[in-house]
């Protein structure tokens, strides 16, 4: 059909030059292609065997596997499931959190991903939004202030782990050492690492947010980092919190233990290839080759007379905001001042080369 053909030029060359936004490039799924001819339906829990048979709960089990050893997750302890994305991730640590800790107040800084403020809304949840520090990091004096006002009341802290615009990192560890020296022991930590979840184990400081450094729970993005041709994601959870809220569905013939009913069967496949493909040696290169694209992005835009910077070993770059053209041009998100390049895999420095030169002619206008 000419339509469909149009639109597959249209969609090819807006994907070429969309920079702004965190979505790899270069992945392949032709290897799946027939497993779209069947309902993959991944309904009920992914540890427990149902009724309905088509379905790849076994290979989603191998995606969170990889997950739970490269998050460090507590041998025996530890429950997961592959979502549609790092939204319902977040939503889903939050809801946990909610039942283990009904009054609970969640506290998340101002530079938290807007929709998690969706979340609590959903969830009808109390909180109370900290400061952020110029890098987007969260501000840890405001949050020891704030948690000692409200002592009485168990804290669910929402860290991130990759902030929307500038990839801030909270510290875990600091977070929990400061819940400590208040005596905060019924406690919750979430990290939303969507962006950064699939590589931040494999860097040098490697960044605190998982299991051993106090995390209950971690949601993280697979089309993000690894690709994918559709949205999806990993959370990961402490088993004995998820138990508590288990119930068993005799309709589908296993237990309800995530958000929607039916889940996509399809995205288990895609991770599961991805993984298969790269491996952890791949991964690992992944994230360097990426890294070495944003150091020389923040190179060339300081050459051109762009003060651009980073975060360290992040692979967003920021630089003041740009005028409208080259926002819709390149797809850089954008935010009050600041416009920002995030260098995924499957960008190149030729991309960077050319965006350069954009905003050189641009200032010269």
């Amino acid at each position: 059909m000419r339509a469909l053909d149009d639109l597959y030029d249209r969609l090819s060359q807006r994907n070429s030059d969309a920079l702004g936004y965190p979505a790899a490039k270069d992945f392949d799924c032709t290897p799946l292609l027939r497993f779209l001819q069947l309902p993959l339906n991944n309904v009920g829990d992914p540890f427990a065997e149902g009724t309905y048979q088509v379905e790849t709960r076994a290979i989603e089990r191998e995606v969170l596997a990889f997950f739970a050893d490269l998050l460090r997750a507590p041998a025996g302890d530890w429950w997961g499931y592959v979502t549609n994305g790092g939204t319902e991730g977040n939503l889903y640590g939050l809801y946990l959190a909610r039942e283990l800790h009904p009054g609970g107040i969640v506290y998340f800084s101002e530079h938290t991903h807007y929709s998690v403020s969706k979340n609590l809304h959903f969830l009808g949840m109390r909180h109370i939004m900290i400061r952020a520090q110029e890098n987007g990091e969260i501000d840890y004096d405001d949050l020891r202030e704030t948690l000692k006002i409200h002592r009485d009341v168990p804290p669910i802290i929402f860290a991130n782990i990759g902030t929307t615009m500038t990839e801030a990192r909270d510290d875990v560890s600091r977070i929990v050492e400061i819940m400590n020296s208040l005596a905060i022991h019924q406690r919750y930590v979430h990290s939303d690492a969507a962006l950064c979840g699939a590589y931040a184990p494999l860097l040098d400081p490697r960044p605190s947010f998982d299991f051993v450094d106090g995390a209950d729970s971690v949601s993280i993005s697979g089309h993000k980092f690894l690709g994918a041709p559709m949205p999806c994601g990993v959370v990961l959870a402490r088993k004995h919190n998820v138990s508590r809220i288990a119930r068993s569905v005799d309709y589908i013939g296993s237990l309800d233990t995530t958000i929607s009913g039916s889940r996509n069967g399809f995205t288990p496949l895609v991770l599961w290839h991805r993984l298969q493909t790269l491996g952890i040696e791949g991964v690992r290169e992944r994230a360097r080759a990426a890294l070495e694209v944003a150091a020389y992005a923040v190179e060339q835009l300081r050459a051109a007379g762009v003060p651009a910077w980073r975060n360290a070993n992040a692979l967003t770059v920021i630089f003041p905001r740009v005028p409208d053209e080259l926002r819709d041009k390149w797809q850089l998100a954008t935010q009050g001042a600041i416009s920002h390049f995030i260098a995924m895999p499957g960008i190149s420095k030729e991309h960077v080369d050319a965006l350069v030169e954009d905003m050189r002619c641009s200032a010269l206008r």
